[in-house]
């Protein structure tokens, strides 16, 4: 039993689409637990006050994290790694050259925390500008606290620089898991001995092991990062000069997301958990569809074209496209259509009540608008980098960030000044008589900022390969036109069960919700048949295979 573990954990990938299922098997299960950790949260607290705080004191621990630890990055260092390991087959050079990042890094994190920490309650009122002094000073603590996780998960994504470049990537896959699982242990043990503070401890303690269950491999692999005392600043200058565009093209997006969190710190209690929760639950879809197969598809990429094989870089770029929007067009209608069965099957117990589940399942529809986008996304920029193409997301991205936070701002001050656009607004969401409304604001200008992203990285794609669109085009047609029957019949079948099943419990909302998506896909997937789609018959070709037999791959941490 030991030995078939440790082969498992040393397996590699073989085809895009064995790696996409496997990690996506990971990336389902680290958001069943993210679920179960939102729904004690949620069950505990309710949408407000004290959920808010807890929210919004990781706004600037991920800052942190995305402006500082990312610049030594996974996508960024991996073919550093591999030049070095191509150069001098000892490993010396790559041992010497992990020291020396390692080294620097973490010096420059360290000096970050401690003044963070230190000057953090001289700008919490910028952060959270509508909290009460009693409210900024737990959020401040809880700051301090969770200050912790960017440096945990920065080293952690350093020793996942040799894991993947290795092909031993089970473990890094692991992380997510066994975070989630020491979030919702510091949630049962520590949230009733220390209260809120308590779960931030469980938060780090999920870091830790994130990071902690790379170590054997690493130490296996002889490339252990060590402390040097003269850091080749040269090699420093080059790691940062190809990490920095990518940096603040992530710590761009990150502000933007700040920013409409302090915004929503001055609107109604609760009104950051309900953001934060309804952003949680539309990650599901992006994590398992999105991340999956852009981060599958990342090596490749890389190789094919610094191989010069560009026809291939655009086959293997087109084909995760291709199965991207296959499976995150039905997951948006599915999402739009079971809003309020999700989100009440997910959250609805405890002091969350019905108000917070329909601003919720409001907010999850909105959100829902721009999955497909964001999947494309996470594709087209690593697409970039692995082109060598810092430039191009960064300006992309810094630009719909700067328009999210102005739509934010105009969105909010229309609705509350102009009566028709808010009631169209309330209407079509159907929350038209219950408070606190303005929310869905900040989930319409986040979702009009992603379209926007995507819109501009396609546009600027196209021009490096003009026949992209071209040969996505009937995959788009073909699932957007089964997903538009899929809703129909979802939608109807809502009105059927609600006849037979008591959708005043729990589990009938859930049966509700679940048969009802069940009778979509099958339609579905029968429309898809007679449409030969190819995308169903080559991930029907995968299944088939044995998949298991294969090592995975993982993506790095963006976010804490």
């Amino acid at each position: 039993m030991g030995e078939k573990l440790f082969r498992v954990l040393h397996r590699t990938w073989g085809n895009l689409h064995e790696a996409a299922l496997l990690m996506a098997v990971f990336a389902l299960l680290s958001q069943l637990l993210a679920l179960v950790r939102d729904r004690l949260l949620a069950s505990h607290f309710g949408a407000g006050e004290t959920l808010d705080i807890y929210y919004a004191a990781f706004r600037i621990p991920d800052l942190i994290f995305v402006s500082v630890a990312s610049l030594a990055a996974v996508t960024v260092l991996v073919p550093f790694l591999f030049q070095k390991l191509e150069e001098d087959p000892t490993r010396q050079a790559a041992r010497r050259f992990m020291d020396d990042v390692f080294t620097t890094f973490l010096g420059v994190l360290l000096v970050t925390i401690i003044l963070v920490a230190i000057f953090v309650p001289y700008f919490a009122h910028l952060v959270v500008p509508g909290f009460s002094d009693a409210d900024q000073a737990e959020f401040i603590l809880l700051t301090r606290i969770l200050l912790l996780s960017p440096l945990l998960f920065g080293l952690s994504n350093l020793l996942g620089t040799i894991t993947q470049s290795f092909g031993r990537f089970f473990v890094f896959a692991a992380g997510p898991v066994l975070y989630n699982i020491a979030i919702i242990s510091g949630i049962v043990m520590f949230e009733p001995v220390w209260g809120i503070r308590g779960i931030a401890f469980g938060v780090i303690l999920g870091a830790c092991a994130h990071m902690l269950i790379q170590v054997p491999v690493v130490l296996r692999e002889g490339l252990l990062p060590r402390l040097t005392f003269r850091p080749r600043l040269s090699e420093i200058r080059r790691v940062v000069g190809t990490s920095l565009p990518r940096t603040l093209a992530l710590a761009s997006a990150h502000l933007a997301a700040t920013v409409l969190v302090a915004l929503a710190s001055t609107m109604e209690s609760g009104s950051i958990a309900v953001f934060t929760l309804a952003l949680n639950l539309q990650s599901i879809p992006l994590a398992i569809v999105g991340v999956s197969y852009s981060v599958a598809a990342f090596p490749a990429l890389a190789k094919l074209f610094t191989k010069g094989d560009h026809d291939e870089f655009l086959k293997e770029i087109t084909t995760a496209a291709r199965h991207i929007i296959f499976w995150s067009i039905p997951a948006t209608v599915l999402f739009i259509v079971l809003r309020a069965q999700v989100v009440r099957t997910a959250f609805g117990s405890g002091h969350f009540d019905w108000t917070a589940t329909r601003l919720v399942a409001a907010a999850l529809a909105l959100f829902a608008v721009s999955v497909v986008a964001q999947s494309l996304m996470l594709l087209l920029v690593r697409g970039y980098y692995a082109m060598g193409n810092t430039r191009t997301p960064l300006f992309v991205n810094v630009l719909s960030s700067s328009v999210t936070v102005v739509l934010g701002l105009l969105l909010s001050w229309l609705f509350g000044h102009t009566p028709m656009f808010r009631y169209f607004i309330e209407s079509i969401l159907r929350v038209d008589d219950i408070p606190g409304t303005v929310i869905l604001m900040l989930p319409l200008a986040y979702t009009l900022g992603m379209l926007l992203n995507m819109v501009l990285l396609f546009a600027s794609f196209e021009r490096h390969f003009p026949s992209f669109l071209s040969l996505i085009k009937k995959s788009f047609l073909h699932s957007f036109a089964a997903s538009v029957c899929m809703g129909f019949v979802a939608y109807h079948a809502l009105g059927v069960f609600d006849n037979v099943l008591p959708t005043e419990r729990l589990w009938g909302i859930f049966l509700q919700g679940a048969l009802s998506g069940l009778a979509g896909i099958a339609v579905h997937i029968f429309l898809l048949r007679l449409l030969e789609n190819t995308e169903l018959n080559e991930i029907t070709r995968s299944v088939r295979h044995k998949f298991w037999k294969e090592k995975p791959i993982a993506p790095e941490v963006e976010t804490i």
